[in-house]
């Protein structure tokens, strides 16, 4: 989250907590909210927010302990559902990589194929149909793939063969650790983004991609768009739905920085993240340094 936060270009540091468990078995509305009173204690330190296993309905049952929940309902000031602002980001990202790849950032007549359509991967589908693409769409849930097939116009296949289409772009946005020494021979596009968290299963496979030729997004500078919507309702006057994604749209330029560190260093995308992460953490803390000198 470190990282994330600091190509995005976030005021913030990072860090996860992590209740252990089924959600759908032990997730109980008491230990949502005494994990909310042990947040309220660090007093402002620790920012929370919506994440895999967690609703609006969940951040709702916290803010009654603690002022520091930043995905909130609409109705208390938040942005609501976080995975339009992913799936934005997510959108910008692929853009970026059309336009390193084709020249044109258009995704007009492309193929893409989406990984995962829940919450991120549907939004993500919209967009692109909208931007006229051709998407091919795969997910354990076939009733979701139905409902999203009778809503637009795209095709579907199994799970384990969506990462070997002939495409331009394969788009994971189910679970993590998808892109491994094992699926990587076998991916036939030319382009990896997508919302899954941590999609490399090894650095090495960051490495594999590179001399395959395809070029990858790393993970979690172009999902940045929900961590960057929720940290609008800290601004002055609360949330903004047209300044956040007018945040998240720059995730578009954040994308093309990537690439040229990674062309000017000759050194793979997802390491080229982690210069860029690394050189905006670093003028963060020259600045806090020159703010408290001389302080005792």
């Amino acid at each position: 989250m470190t990282y994330k936060n600091a190509a995005a270009g976030l005021p913030f540091g990072g860090g996860k907590c992590v209740i252990i468990g089924d959600p759908k078995k032990d997730k109980t509305e008491g230990m949502l909210r005494v994990l909310a009173r042990f947040i309220h204690r660090l007093g402002g330190l620790f920012l929370t927010g919506i994440d895999v296993g967690t609703t609006l309905q969940d951040m709702e049952l916290m803010h009654m302990e603690t002022p520091y929940v930043v995905t909130l309902p609409e109705s208390l000031g938040g942005p609501g559902n976080s995975a339009v602002a992913t799936s934005f980001g997510v959108f910008q990202g692929i853009r970026a990589c059309l336009k390193e790849i084709y020249g044109s950032p258009l995704p007009q007549g492309r193929t893409i194929a989406v990984q995962g359509i829940g919450a991120v991967g549907k939004d993500l589908v919209k967009y692109l149909v909208e931007a006229g693409a051709l998407v091919t769409v795969a997910d354990i849930d076939q009733e979701k793939v139905a409902a999203l097939a009778s809503e637009y116009k795209v095709n579907d296949v199994s799970p384990d063969k969506i990462h070997t289409l002939d495409v331009d772009v394969y788009s994971p946005c189910a679970m993590g650790a998808v892109l491994n020494e094992q699926s990587i021979p076998e991916l036939g596009c030319k382009i990896v983004c997508g919302s899954a968290n941590n999609q490399l299963a090894t650095e090495q496979d960051g490495e594999l991609l590179a001399r395959r030729g395809i070029l990858y997004a790393p993970d979690y500078v172009v999902s940045s768009g929900g961590v960057i919507s929720g940290m609008d309702s800290l601004q002055p006057g609360g949330f903004n739905r047209q300044r956040a994604l007018e945040t998240v749209s720059h995730i578009y330029k954040t994308m093309g920085n990537v690439i040229a560190i990674s062309k000017e260093q000759g050194i793979p995308t997802y390491r080229a993240a982690d210069v860029l992460a690394e050189q905006r953490i670093a003028t963060i803390r020259q600045v806090k340094s020159l703010a408290t000198w001389g302080q005792k």
